[in-house]
């Protein structure tokens, strides 16, 4: 591949990804204006404008678009191989571009890099924290985790753990409201509910126990968030009663900040996995990440917590 052709589509790309010459040539560890360069003289090869220009934003033409869609998973690949070759054959090398939950992120796969950082130095991971379900593939995520990605054509998921959904509420609600002895009662309490990022709607409060019975509790909403972490935080200051997945519960529950209200009643949302395209060629970088989350989170007894 000719030399100075690389370079130009490196720049595209990279420019292309992060919607900025200026961050495209962060990513490439090269100056705004030799991205820039490059890109012009792509663009002046090609006899097309791939780029929309302006003093504020940088977006990509019809034409651009198309370049884009059509080289930037080959070009991805071709570019790990070469980065392969250049510090060792099939060696797990480059920036991993990864989704992850907010608080799940956080809480607890942030605490598991240092070692997988360790064992593979010339990996990057580069973290993007969103409770919304990213496209995986378009937005060009190398691995996503969370919960609820559709898996559409090109995609696997490794599940991790099954999430069971908890009523609870702080010590100091329950001291000053009768606990509730049935889903029934739930009508007579203050709830804070959950409005759906995917649907604008409120979440019912679909609860099922052991025996296999299943009840839509009626509930009174005093608040409505769009973020579980704040409606776990809301709760553990008295507001109310919540319904959190136990990735947001456990630690408050732990703590003494929360109590479980009606114990023998719950709810259960998909289950928290990892995902990855499903490409021929997956990465060494994805492939060996994928492992380690896999390998990380059975051995830290997270999966038992996520469902009790």
């Amino acid at each position: 591949m000719h030399a100075e052709l690389r370079i130009h589509l490196d720049a595209f790309v990279a420019s292309a990804e992060e919607s900025s010459f200026s961050a495209g040539a962060r990513k490439l560890g090269l100056t705004p204006a030799a991205v820039s360069k490059s890109v012009a003289r792509l663009e002046a090869g090609l006899g097309v404008r791939l780029f929309q220009r302006s003093t504020r934003s940088l977006s990509l033409t019809a034409e651009g678009e198309r370049l884009y869609r059509e080289v930037r998973l080959a070009w991805t690949e071709i570019s790990e191989a070469l980065t392969g070759l250049k510090q060792g054959a099939g060696k797990p090398a480059g920036t991993l571009k990864v989704s992850m939950a907010l608080a799940v992120g956080r809480n607890y796969f942030v605490p598991m890099l240092d070692e997988f950082l360790r064992r593979y130095p010339d990996i990057v991971p580069d973290l993007y924290f969103d409770n919304r379900q990213v496209d995986l593939i378009a937005e060009g995520f190398d691995v996503a985790i969370g919960g609820g990605i559709d898996l559409t054509e090109g995609l696997i998921a490794r599940e991790l753990a099954r999430v069971r959904v908890v009523l609870a509420a702080s010590p100091a609600y329950l001291e000053q409201h009768p606990k509730p002895k049935s889903p029934t009662d739930l009508s007579r309490h203050r709830c804070l509910l959950r409005r759906s990022l995917s649907t604008g709607r409120l979440v019912p409060w679909t609860l099922r126990n052991d025996a296999g019975r299943e009840i839509t509790a009626s509930v009174r909403p005093v608040m409505v968030l769009d973020d579980p972490e704040a409606i776990a935080r809301a709760a553990a200051c008295g507001m109310g009663v919540a319904m959190l997945p136990m990735p947001h519960a456990a630690p408050l529950l732990e703590s003494g900040e929360l109590q479980r209200v009606l114990p023998d009643w719950y709810a259960e949302t998909k289950p928290l996995s990892i995902y990855y395209s499903s490409r021929k060629l997956v990465p060494a970088k994805t492939k060996v990440f994928v492992d380690y989350i896999v390998e990380a989170f059975r051995a830290s007894g997270h999966a038992a917590r996520f469902w009790s």
